[in-house]
């Protein structure tokens, strides 16, 4: 009972030990996942400086160090996967996986193993360094921190997937991740703090895909997120990742685009 229960874990293992040489051999990748988010959190800082967010009941630690995690989530997590899942499918990889022991999710979530550590990772590293650097402190409600990394991390994934279905090559990908990308750091509270915009626009960016889990992060950090809000972020994460995994099951392709 126990060696069978274990199996699914080992041929994850396995895929995703595969998986680290392959994306090794991606420098472009690897730049992206390992660099771009260490670097962004530098223009959200100069950005912060410009606004009140005294009046918003902010610091410039606590608009800073959620952003640095939500670059994370999506270059280290999402870019990321979106080219692998691309790649691996066009090289005919996922196909030749299909015909042995894995199952469709083992397959998935094995090449995600990787890009998911390296998120976790530098999300710390973020974390500690915001804290130092910033005088953030530890956050105030470190389970509204970690629910709202990991609800980030399987929704970045789920996305990815969905992206990479309609993604027709490695190079494709970066146009086809720009939607994505660039309306989570615009409008989900990483640039600018949902707290600085009017109340309708705010409301609007709430129900965007990367919304609940930076404000998740957020309030773990400030401590000043009610059990509504917190509900309400979890709900909404969960409904995009409910949405998300429906899709891959739906349109997910295992053979190359012709």
């Amino acid at each position: 009972m126990s060696t069978a229960m274990t199996t699914p874990v080992r041929r994850m293992t396995a895929l995703a030990r595969a998986e680290v040489t392959l994306l090794g051999r991606s420098r472009g990748t690897l730049f992206a996942a390992l660099f771009v988010p260490l670097l962004l959190p530098f223009s959200v800082r100069q950005a912060a400086k410009g606004m009140d967010l005294a009046e918003a009941g902010l610091s410039l630690g606590t608009v800073v160090l959620p952003a640095s995690i939500g670059f994370s989530l999506l270059y280290a997590v999402y870019a990321t996967l979106v080219s692998v899942y691309t790649a691996r499918r066009e090289e005919l990889v996922l196909k030749r996986l299909r015909t042995g022991e894995l199952k469709d999710a083992e397959i998935l979530a094995g090449a995600a193993l990787p890009a998911v550590a390296t998120g976790i990772a530098q999300s710390l590293v973020l974390a500690v360094g915001c804290a130092v650097l910033l005088d953030v402190g530890a956050p105030s409600a470190p389970h509204l921190a970690v629910l709202g990394l990991l609800l980030g991390l399987v929704l970045c994934a789920s996305l990815a997937a969905v992206t990479a279905s309609i993604t027709r090559s490695v190079e494709s990908a970066q146009v086809t991740t720009l939607p994505v990308v660039f309306l989570s750091m615009i409008f989900s509270g990483m640039f600018i703090p949902l707290e600085m915009l009017p109340d309708r626009v705010a409301s609007v960016c709430e129900l965007l895909p990367l919304t609940p889990a930076i404000t998740l992060l957020r309030g773990g950090w400030t401590g000043d997120l009610s059990a509504y809000e917190a509900i309400g972020a979890v709900l909404t994460g969960l409904a995009w990742t409910v949405l998300g995994v429906l899709a891959v099951r739906r349109w997910f392709r295992w053979e190359p685009r012709r």
